[in-house]
């Protein structure tokens, strides 16, 4: 059944082509699809589209239908295009005539975008989740190991003193930022287009406020022709969010990497948390933080992506807008498994002790000596030349202390205001004002 067709059967080759992989996206967005269902029929019986016994019944299929996704019984049956006409065409075949009429005042066009911004909404929370839950955890670590020194590279040759509770706490602070980005994601996912039907608006005289606090969006949006516009640019600007977060874990994972190879040795894990070697039997591979490092940097491809695949696309709707779907959905469950996987490691590191104690890294020290002379009264040109011609010499003999004190350096880790900055952007995501909407349109 579809809800466009007339009197012609379309060739099969066409519909299997045009349909894609749409069934088994589509499912993903069955519930919102049904939440914005229920927020369109209160609406549409507010000016008269419904009488009030045809919403009630509506309603409460409706919510029988939501259920039946929930415990995962709904399915998109083989002579069903997607999920839209799949839910209208139960509702019909349950209810009857009252089911026909919860198409009006709304396209396809306008309802498949408000499933994703609903579903891009549940999608960003989870993200959000999984990353103050890593961030926690990367705070925890920097403040475990704030007094374990390792060695600081530049150009990959060793460069200063750091330590573990700058490495850990580096990574916290960068989701800080990640976050700032999805923020930004989550403001423009929380506009309603729900109204805009095919781009165009409507005749009916919708009210088009009533959905948008129905469905517990911020604020709508307001240009028809914009709502339409705003697809493949939401997707954009959520997919350059999650490669913000995606930047981060990969950069980690490539540390990581380096950091449990056998000539660095500074970190390691337990052995059922690694992979071996089908002929060397002492290899202890970090293959978990490859595959992190490798999806997050596929990740990061998928805003050029959506770029390429929208770009010059003139405004109105186009088909090729459907194929966004294959590219973010699965990328979204993959950053979500990169997050999770990525806090589970970070449980199971462990730390080496007295690194630094290596002869090889005598020469981390050399800034510290040289500051020392400074502080004592030598020009710093002066001091640097005199170090230098020490090394040189091969008469170097560094003291190892270590004595950082400024804002966010060794000994002054600055994690709470780092703690305090999370905070303060997490508060503005408001994820509780669209659970009460959800709540009492389901209730």
């Amino acid at each position: 059944m579809k809800i466009w067709q007339k009197n012609i059967d379309v060739n099969k080759d066409i519909e299997t082509f045009t349909v894609g992989k749409d069934r088994e996206l589509d499912l993903q967005m069955a519930a919102f699809d049904v939440l914005g269902s229920l927020a369109h029929v209160e609406m549409l019986e507010s000016i008269g589209l419904l009488k009030a016994d045809e919403l009630a019944e509506i309603q409460k299929e409706l919510k029988n239908i939501y259920k039946e996704v929930a415990a995962g019984k709904f399915v998109i049956e083989d002579t069903v295009e997607d999920v839209h006409s799949q839910v209208e065409w139960l509702l019909t075949q349950r209810i009857g005539e009252a089911g026909k009429k919860i198409h009006s005042g709304r396209s396809r066009n306008d309802q498949v975008l408000v499933d994703l911004k609903l579903y891009f909404r549940s999608c960003i929370e989870e993200m959000v989740g999984n990353t103050n839950v890593l961030f926690g955890q990367l705070i925890s670590l920097s403040n475990i190991h704030k007094d374990k020194l390792l060695p600081g590279y530049t150009h990959l040759q060793i460069a200063m003193p750091s330590s573990f509770g700058l490495w850990f706490g580096a990574y916290a602070e960068s989701l800080v930022d990640d976050m700032e980005m999805m923020l930004a994601a989550w403001k423009i996912c929380n506009k309603n287009p729900l109204g805009s039907a095919a781009g165009y608006g409507s005749s009916f005289p919708l009210n088009r406020t009533m959905t948008t606090q129905l469905l517990g969006f911020e604020r709508l949006n307001y240009n028809v022709v914009y709502a339409q516009m705003g697809r493949g640019k939401t997707e954009r600007t959520l997919a350059q969010a999650m490669s913000s977060v995606a930047a981060s874990l990969a950069k980690m994972a490539m540390d990581v990497c380096l950091f449990i190879n056998q000539n660095f040795g500074f970190i390691s894990f337990p052995d059922e948390l690694t992979t071996g070697s089908s002929i060397m039997p002492h290899k202890k591979n970090p293959d978990v933080f490859e595959l992190i490092r490798s999806r997050c940097n596929k990740i990061q491809a998928l805003p050029n992506e959506i770029a390429l695949m929208t770009t010059n696309l003139p405004s109105g709707y186009h088909r090729d807008l459907q194929l966004l779907k294959e590219n973010l959905f699965p990328a979204i469950t993959s950053l979500n498994e990169c997050l999770e996987m990525t806090t589970f490691m970070l449980q199971n590191i462990s730390i080496k002790d007295a690194i630094l104690d290596d002869k090889k890294y005598a020469y981390l020290f050399s800034v510290e000596v040289v500051n020392e002379l400074a502080l004592n009264g030598t020009p710093f040109r002066e001091a640097y030349k005199i170090v230098g011609e020490s090394i040189d010499k091969g008469t170097f003999k560094p003291g190892k202390s270590v004595s950082h004190t400024h804002e966010g350096s060794i000994g002054n880790l600055c994690n709470d205001e780092i703690e305090h900055m999370m905070t303060e952007v997490l508060s503005q995501f408001g994820f509780e004002k669209t659970h009460k909407a959800i709540a009492s349109l389901l209730k």
